[in-house]
This record gives structure tokens, sequence and C-alpha cells, in this order.
């Protein structure tokens, strides 16, 4: 066994009983899936995760990745790479690939419970492991021969990096500087820098794809004048996909990360020593919402991965507060002849252990329950449902991946380092236990595919102004229902009323701060000071809601549990702990919001 533990009594409960995915199985797109075979997927990778993948997790940590600046070439771990073969001879990768050319159709809601348990394992076998994820936008966005590169990256098991980042650009794509320039057999000759490329290299594919932006020759400024390109490290035959001569697209530097070791982070030179030779996407210029398609899924993983990372924190602080014994139980400190007692007895201990629970398995109900909605979204298509409700669905998926990605990746890292590690007293900060890696690795989901006040910003002005308040509106609806049923959890419920009526108010501040800055520009800086903090707030409430959903289908359950009574009383345990304690959090909130101004904008830089 490796450091991992996954939870799969509770990703069973997520999808069966909390969201009911065995209704959608066996009809539409899902028919050759039951229960039974999704479960016994779930418990394969269950399996697969906690043994092959996360055996060379610390040594991939520790021995890193051997960058050759002469060659540019990345070589990986002997362990690592085994533990990736495990992946991929188990065919793991077809859930991803377009099932044209030989992918599996699985519902999304298993296929990012499954990516949980890999990832919270050895989240570098999944990353570098995307290539399957890249070729779907290349072959349901890509020509007829642009198909064939799909079909490549497949059978052949190509490996994928997506460029956006420049140096000087950061996260402004817009100010990118690489050049495309088209040449007489249609091919694009593209050249640049670019910087923090996840996947640049290695040695675990034969070839990789580059998807790249650049800016034509006569492009524009701005996003609107970026297109994508697919880049070959190695040049191909189209029609028997073997390799060609080197092309113009070298790795020059690979960052020194504090986390995330075994996962190669690059600089990479287009052009420089020979032309990198690119193909238009599509032959179509509309890089940006091309590139879209890449860094929806890319978002949902970072989001998926950072949940996964503080689920396994948790697990390591709960087994170890099982059997650490320090101190005597409180009621009788003052007796210095009481027994010692297990650390769980402590209750601050037992405060930050069900902190860790409450938000580690309430995240996890939010990335499977914005999973179910992409489900529905497939199913919708499938069916060629009403456009009006199809519409509204997939608002609501647009709405939700900043939450998962921007909340779910801020509060585990957050969590990570001041609950789970500090679980383990001065031990968490040696590396005799895995939660200092967890904290380092996790470090870096708060600023991949955009920081969290990226997030913050997009959530605002793209998901809630943009969309005319549609989908925020559709999901506090949906919430307050649940809200108003009353019951034996009525009072958490009343709770969640009150910071919904927060929420409102807090929405309602911005967006008169938004209108107003129309007139009066300065106005829109106090939007700008708490945009981040109405993401936090809405992922709270979306937590809340979720687990009281989850404790009222326990309670249910309780009569007759069994062997599984201690974990529904954990689930109405811990959804009362939440509200009693993050949900007050939130009309202090509204407090703040209500009571912003602009001085923090108004003092000298060198005040600061």
């Amino acid at each position: 066994m490796g450091h991992y533990t996954a939870n799969l009594r509770d990703i069973e409960f997520c999808l069966f009983d909390l969201l009911e995915r065995d209704k959608i199985l066996g009809t539409s797109v899902y028919k050759d899936l039951d229960r039974e075979t999704v479960m016994g997927m779930l418990e394969e990778i269950k399996r697969l995760a906690e043994n092959d993948l996360a055996q060379s997790f610390v040594e991939g940590d520790r021995v890193g990745v051997d960058f050759n600046p002469a060659t540019g070439d990345v070589k990986l771990p002997p362990s690592f790479i085994k533990s990736y073969r495990a992946y991929m001879d188990g065919e793991w990768w077809r859930i991803d690939a377009p099932v044209e050319i030989g992918g599996t159709v699985i519902p999304a809601s298993l296929r990012w419970a499954i990516a949980e348990m890999v990832l919270g394992s050895n989240p570098s076998i999944h990353i570098y492991a995307s290539g399957t994820s890249f070729a779907q936008v290349a072959y349901y966005l890509g020509t007829p021969e642009q198909k064939k590169i799909a079909k490549f990256m497949v059978d052949k098991e190509w490996g994928a990096s997506m460029m956006l980042t420049e140096p000087e650009a950061g996260s402004d794509v817009g100010a990118g500087r690489s050049k495309a320039v088209q040449q007489a057999d249609g091919t694009w000759h593209i050249t640049g820098t670019k910087r923090f490329i996840t996947s640049g290299d290695s040695d675990l594919n034969e070839n990789i794809i580059h998807f790249v932006l650049a800016r034509r020759e006569g492009g524009g400024s701005g996003t609107k004048g970026l297109s994508l390109f697919l880049i070959p490290k190695f040049m191909f035959d189209f029609e028997t996909g073997e390799l060609g001569k080197r092309n113009g697209v070298y790795v020059t530097k690979v960052e020194s990360k504090m986390g995330l070791n075994v996962s190669s982070t690059c600089e990479m030179n287009l052009g420089e020593k020979e032309p990198a030779v690119g193909y238009l996407l599509g032959d179509v210029h509309e890089g940006i919402a091309q590139m879209f398609k890449v860094i929806e899924f890319a978002r949902m993983m970072v989001g998926t991965k950072a949940i996964a990372t503080l689920s396994a924190g948790y697990q390591q602080a709960l087994a170890y507060a099982k059997t650490r014994v320090q101190g005597g139980d409180m009621k009788v400190m003052n007796d210095k002849t009481s027994p010692r007692v297990t650390i769980i007895k402590h209750p601050d201990v037992r405060r930050s252990l069900m902190t860790q629970k409450a938000y580690s398995e309430g995240m996890r109900a939010l990335v499977l329950y914005t999973a179910s909605i992409q489900d529905a979204v497939v199913m919708g298509k499938a069916s060629d449902g009403d456009k009006d409700t199809l519409e509204d669905l997939e608002a609501r998926n647009d709405l939700l991946l900043p939450v998962v990605k921007g909340f779910g990746s801020e509060k585990s890292w957050t969590l990570l380092g001041t609950e789970s590690l500090q679980t383990f007293g001065g031990s968490g900060f040696t590396q005799d236990w895995p939660v200092e890696q967890y904290v380092r690795d996790a470090k870096i989901d708060t600023l991949y595919e955009g920081t969290t006040a990226i997030q913050g910003l997009d959530f605002f002005f793209r998901k809630i102004i943009k969309d005319g308040g549609r989908a925020i509106g559709l999901l506090g609806k949906e919430i307050m229902a649940f809200a108003t049923t009353g019951g034996a959890l009525n009072e958490e419920k009343l709770a969640l009323q009150n910071a919904l009526d927060d929420l409102n108010a807090i929405v309602g501040v911005l967006v008169t701060h938004a209108m107003a800055s129309q007139e009066k520009p300065d106005e829109i800086y106090k939007v700008g000071l708490n945009t981040s903090r109405c993401l936090m707030v809405v992922g709270d409430i979306i937590i809340a809601w979720l687990l009281l959903r989850e404790a009222e289908i326990a309670q249910s359950k309780l009569v007759d549990a069994g062997k599984d009574a201690d974990f529904y009383t954990g689930k109405i345990a811990s959804a009362k702990f939440f509200v009693r304690n993050t949900l007050p959090h939130v009309s202090a909130d509204r407090a703040i919001v209500e009571a912003t101004d602009n001085s923090i904008m108004e003092i000298p830089e060198s005040a600061f």
C-alpha cells in the first residue's frame, strides 16, 4: 500500500444516494452501463490508485525530472514511468478518448469520480495522461486531416501540452507575442517563447502534440487575434503516423518548483533552431474559443485534484489522530496521573478533523454535482432535448466551473496547511509523513489555469453579469426550494435561507457598483475588492446545501443502517457542524461588502 486511501464509500454515496446516477444508467448514451459495472470500475481504480499509482508518489517528488539542456529532453524516474504504464496499460485513457476512435462512453460524474482517485494518489499521472482528452479537441474541432492526428494521439498514446502563457504576458493571454506565418503548403511557422508549460516534454510518449496559441500576421491585437495551432514534437506521416524529423519546438528550461516535482513545467522555444511547423486547428482563426474547450476541462481537473488532495490529507490526519497518544483528557487535565489519550479525544483536534471532513466531503459533492450537470447536457444533446433547458444546463455548468476550481483549490490548499498538517504537530513538518508533500503539491492548484482572483473575476463578470444573473438565479431557486422543506434539519435549513439572503444582498451591492461605474469609473474598484469574497461565499453556501441534502438522506437510512450507522451519523454531524461554524461568516462577509469603500485604492503605493 502507498500513501493513499480512497474514500470510495463516500464517492458511492454521492453518486447513487445524493445524485441518483443509477437513474441515468441503462438509458440514452449510457445504455450499456449499470450500477454493478460502474462499481466494478470504481473498485478497480481504487485498487490501482492505492497500490500501483501511489507507489511512486514520494520518489517522484524526491527525484523529480532530469532535464538535458543540450538536447531539450526530459526524463522521468523509472518508478513513476512504471506507475504511469499501469494506468495506461489498464486502458483507463479510453474514458477520455472520442468514442469514434476507441473511447468508452461513461457519464461525466463517473469520469470525475475515477479522476479523483487517480489525482489523489499521484496527480502527475493524470496530468501526463491528458493526451486522449486533448485528442477530443483535435477530433471534434479539427479538419478531416487533423482528425488523423487525434487518432494517432489515441492509438499511439501521444502526449499533449497546452501552450498559453508567455514570460511577459503572464495571465494576460491577449498580450502574447508568439507569431504565426502561413506557408505555401498550408502549414504555419510559429515563433516565440512560452512559459509554465505543463508536460512540455517527457520520455513517456514517442511524440507530443502541443496546442499553441499564436497571433497570425494581420491577426490584430488582444485575444481576438489569436489562433490555435497543433505543433508536434516530431513531424510524422499522416497516413501511418510514422515519426519523421524533429520539429522546431524545444524545452529551454524546466522550472524548479515548490511541489509537483515529477510534473515537468517547462519554458519552451518555438522556431529558434528550425521552423516550428504547426497546423491551424479546423482551418479557422478561433483560437480562444477553441482553447477554452481545453481550459474548461483543465479547470475541472485542477479543482478535482485539489479536493482529492484534501481528502487524502484528511484520511492521513484522521488515522494519525486515532493512534497518536499525547496528553490527558481535557476534563481531567489538572490530574497529571490520568491516563494519556489519543489526540482525537481533544476538542480542538475534533474541531479540526470535522472541518476537514465537512469540506472534503462537501467539495467532493460539489465536483460530482457539477459533473451531473454535464451528464444532463450530454443526454440533452443526444436526445435533441429542449433548447432552453439545454442552455440553462450549460449556463449552470459554466457558473460552477470557477467554483470547483477557484473555491475548491483555495479551500483545499488552506485546509491542508492549517488543519491536515497541523493535526500531526511537528511531525507534519517532516517528510516522515506525506502531508507536507500534499501541501506543496496543492499550492499550484490556486495558480493553475487562472489564479483564485481570476476565477472570482470570471465568476462575477462572465458568469453573473454577462449571463444576466440567470444561472445563479436558477441555482439559488434550487437551493431555496430545499431550504424551505422543513423537517428534522429545519434549524440548519433556516440558516441556509439566511445565508442565501446575505448572498443575494452581496450580489446586489456588487451589481450596483458595476452599473454605477459606467458614470463613475472608480466604482468598479469596489467590485474588484470583493469578487473573490463573493466566490468563496457561493462555494460555502453550495457546500452547506449539499451537506444538508446528504444529511437528510442519511437520517432516512439511519434506522436500518447496520454497519453503516457510523457513516450516516458522521454525515449528519458534519452537515450540522458546517452550517453552525461556517455559514455565520456569510453575514460578516455581507457587512464587509456593504461597507467597502475605495480608501485602499486611494493611498499612495509608498504607503504599502
